[in-house]
């Protein structure tokens, strides 16, 4: 069997073209195909790290998650409900056009107010938005918002051509334009993405690279094979059972370091007909499906002890973390008894869609192994990453493992995902204490004030559970020897400036 795949994988990384030997192209393995290249419609850690390439944002952080300038030069709070961008001058989208203070309105207003957008729910605390002058746009917010400047360092802070918007429509995705170092060539599905240089980017002085390549391969050995071959220049997204392999290949380097995101089950709990079921309409189920799991026990068996067992939406590392719900220890007496208390009929049937990936599909047959002991019995629906996020948005699911790849600001790890109707709020959950207890925290402005309504708010979600948290992970980037410059930020990204390969 190991002959097999290792011929495979051989098979795959010769299979790749010829154009991917050239000392300027830089190749990226995925472990996912991106979802739609549109920044107010995308969701995906894969297609973050395309937008990486693609499209600048406002702001951004470096290594150490401090806040730096990008498509604005710098910024200001006159007061605690108005930011004031200022914008640099001269930058140019992909398609000519320029961006200025025009375009920033016009992109934060489509955030807003697009049908289906994901990143309403991440600047919803904006009132309006003014264009003072063409390189300064004034943002006025409803409320005083601290985690708002850090939700312009993702998508909701990137900024599209409005030409080129207004001239696609709905198909903006098939020919996405922005302002970042690299003009979207071509994609095709669930084979490759390229992007070219872009001539006249603003810091074209920092891109060394001529073309990037982006290659979703969802099994991790066959990407390993690509990069040991030299048809992969780094994998973003290797597994703790490469590492040791990686650490003894000559021609390979390696990046591990602290993540910001979490795997999780999302619980439908009340997201249509499908929530209909004794774990999405009882907590106590919910509970005692938890108290079946030994997070300890998974994390060793899939991921050779290298995440962290969380229950809550940040890692350990984080200001806001709350060592007041720490993971509980695996109790099946427990399950059982909150089982019989449920009334329930066993064995509890839970259906739980996993993306066919092959450390998850791992994670899920774990699961599955341990809550039959409680008394469930798990059935793994195996499915296409991008098709369980639309089945994920359309509610036809019961459970759904899924990760977060996570942000600086703790807000952008909750909000989203548990305020009532918010964007990316697939479990239908809805609590009025959680509400307020989520926007009274975006309008507190300091970090103690902030940590003490999160540790109530992680209390009150360990109690209703419509997330079940398994771990908090680690990046983990296999590359080249030849490549240089690669800067490990924690969210994981690839930011090509400065980056180089060696002949």
């Amino acid at each position: 069997m190991r002959r097999l795949l290792l011929a495979a994988a051989a098979a795959a990384a010769l299979s790749l073209p010829a154009l991917a030997q050239e000392p300027s192209v830089l190749r990226i393995g995925m472990a996912q195909d991106a979802d739609m290249l549109d920044p107010t419609l995308a969701r995906s850690y894969v297609g973050r790290i395309v937008f990486a390439g693609l499209c600048d944002k406002l702001v951004d952080i470096d290594e150490k998650l401090a806040i730096v300038p990008q498509l604005a030069a710098g910024y200001e709070w006159p007061d605690s409900k108005t930011l004031l961008l200022h914008l640099r001058s001269g930058v140019k989208f992909q398609d000519g056009t320029m961006m200025d203070a025009a375009a920033v309105k016009y992109s934060l207003e489509r955030h807003l107010t697009m049908e289906g957008s994901a990143r309403r729910g991440e600047i919803a605390g904006i009132d309006h938005v003014e264009v003072v002058d063409p390189a300064t746009v004034r943002v006025v917010l409803k409320t005083p918002n601290s985690p708002f400047l850090a939700q312009l360092t993702d998508r909701a802070g990137m900024v599209v051509s409005p030409k080129a918007a207004e001239a696609e429509g709905k198909d903006f995705a098939l020919h996405p334009v922005c302002a970042g170092p690299y003009k979207f060539t071509e994609r095709v599905s669930q084979d490759h993405i390229t992007l070219d240089r872009f001539p006249d980017y603003w810091n074209a002085g920092a891109i060394h690279i001529d073309r990037v390549i982006y290659r979703p391969i969802p099994d991790s050995s066959v990407a390993l094979a690509n990069l040991q071959a030299g048809a992969l220049d780094i994998d973003v997204q290797q597994v703790p059972s490469n590492v040791d392999i990686m650490k003894k290949d000559p021609k390979l380097k390696l990046a591990i370091y602290a993540g910001l995101g979490y795997l999780g089950i999302t619980v439908n709990v009340g997201h249509g007909p499908r929530a209909q079921t004794p774990l999405g309409q009882d907590e106590r189920v919910r509970k005692a499906f938890e108290l079946s799991i030994d997070r300890k026990a998974l994390i060793h068996v899939v991921y050779n002890d290298l995440y962290t067992p969380i229950t809550q939406s940040v890692p350990p590392a984080s200001p806001f973390y709350a060592t007041s719900v720490p993971p509980p220890a695996r109790d099946i007496a427990k399950a059982k008894e909150l089982l019989t208390e449920a009334g329930v009929k066993l064995p509890v049937t839970v259906n739980l869609m996993v993306i066919n990936q092959p450390d998850q599909l791992q994670v899920g047959e774990v699961i599955q192994s341990m809550a039959a002991e409680a008394g469930f019995d798990v059935k793994i629906q195996a499915t296409e990453f991008s098709t369980s996020l639309d089945m994920g948005d359309r509610g036809d699911f019961e459970a759904y493992l899924i990760g977060w790849s996570g942000r600086a600001d703790i807000d952008a790890n909750l909000y989203s995902f548990v305020y009532t109707g918010a964007p990316l709020n697939n479990g239908g959950y809805s609590n009025k204490q959680v509400d307020a207890w989520l926007t009274q925290a975006r309008e507190v402005t300091d970090v103690a004030g902030r940590r003490a309504i999160y540790a109530k708010l992680a209390e009150k979600l360990e109690q209703d559970l419509p997330l079940i948290y398994l771990f908090s992970g680690k990046a983990i980037v296999g590359m080249s020897t030849k490549v240089n410059g690669f800067v490990p930020v924690p969210d994981g990204l690839v930011r090509p400036q400065g980056m180089s390969i060696s002949k």
